[in-house]
C-alpha cells in the first residue's frame, strides 16, 4: 500500500472545513483511506480551552500536591480539574493521571494536549470522534469524492512499552476491526481468538508520514489497501466486564 500526506493544509481555525481543505489538495480515490490527526479536528470543532475555565476542586487540588510532591516540580490544579472534566472515570491518579474520555478512549491526560495551540492554553481531544469522521465523510462525498473511508488518529503510549504510535479514536466508511475467528490458518488450525484492529494499525501506519513536533503533516491518504473478506466489527474499546486490567487498576494504588 501506499501512504502519502497532504501538503500545505493551513493552520486549522475554528469552523475550518477539514473535508474541503483535504479535497482541494488530495487526489482520493474511491477505496482509500484517509486518516487525519485529531488535532486539526479539535481545532476545526473549537476545542481549545484556558486553564482560567477551569475553577479547581479539592479533588484536582489534592491530586496536582501530591503529583508535585512526588515529582519535585510545580503542577497546576486547573490542569488536574480539565483532566477530571474530559473525563469519565480516572483510572490511576497518582503519579500520572491514566483517564477513560466519555468516548471510551483510555489515556494519559485525557488526550488533552498543550502544544501547538496558537493563542490557547490547551487542545481538548474532538467531543465524539466517530461522529467528526463521519462529517468528514459526509463532506468528501458533497464534493463527489465516493467510497473513502476516514480514520481520526491520535498517538499514545502503550503499557509494558517505551514510546508512542499512532491510534484510532474515530472512523467512518469502514470497520474497526477484521475477525478472523472460523478462519484456517496455513496448517488448518481454526483461528479462535484472533480479531485484528486494523482502523489502529491504519492509525500507527499513517504516524510515521505524519510526524510529531513542528513539522508534523496532519493528514495521510492511504491507498491500495483491502480489508479483504472477512467479517468486520465495529467494537475497538473494551467494556469494563471485559477489561481485566481496568478492573485491577480499580483496586490499585500507588505507593511511594
Amino acid at each position: 500500500m501506499e501512504l502519502n500526506g497532504v501538503a500545505e493544509l493551513p493552520e486549522i481555525r475554528p469552523g475550518d472545513d477539514i473535508a474541503a481543505l483535504v479535497a482541494d489538495r488530495a487526489a482520493l480515490e474511491p477505496g482509500d483511506v484517509l486518516t487525519v490527526a485529531s488535532t486539526i479536528v479539535s481545532k476545526a470543532e473549537g476545542r481549545t480551552a484556558d486553564l482560567e475555565e477551569y475553577p479547581v476542586s479539592g479533588r484536582a487540588q489534592e491530586i496536582a500536591d501530591r503529583i508535585e510532591e512526588i515529582a519535585g516540580e510545580e503542577k497546576d490544579p486547573r490542569f488536574a480539574q480539565a483532566i477530571i472534566e474530559e473525563s469519565s472515570e480516572l483510572l490511576i491518579d497518582c503519579p500520572f493521571l491514566l483517564a477513560e474520555t466519555r468516548f471510551g478512549h483510555i489515556c494519559p491526560n485525557a488526550g488533552i494536549d498543550r502544544s501547538n495551540v496558537p493563542g490557547h492554553d490547551l487542545l481538548l481531544l474532538p467531543k465524539r470522534p466517530t461522529e467528526s469522521a463521519e462529517r468528514i465523510r459526509t463532506g468528501l462525498e458533497e464534493r463527489g469524492i465516493e467510497d473513502v473511508a476516514v480514520v481520526v488518529t491520535d498517538t499514545c503510549g502503550r503499557p509494558f512499552r517505551h514510546g508512542q504510535t499512532g491510534v484510532a479514536i474515530g472512523w467512518a466508511g469502514m470497520p474497526a476491526s477484521r475477525d478472523w475467528r472460523g478462519e484456517l490458518d496455513r496448517d488448518g488450525h481454526e483461528l479462535g481468538v484472533t480479531v485484528q484492529s486494523v482502523v489502529d494499525e491504519l492509525a500507527a501506519a499513517a504516524n510515521l508520514v505524519t510526524g510529531e513536533g513542528a513539522g508534523g503533516t496532519p493528514a495521510v491518504v492511504v491507498r491500495d489497501w483491502e480489508f479483504g473478506d472477512h467479517e468486520g466489527s465495529e467494537e475497538l474499546f473494551r467494556s469494563v466486564e471485559d477489561d481485566l486490567i481496568r478492573q485491577a487498576l480499580r483496586e490499585w494504588r500507588f505507593d511511594e
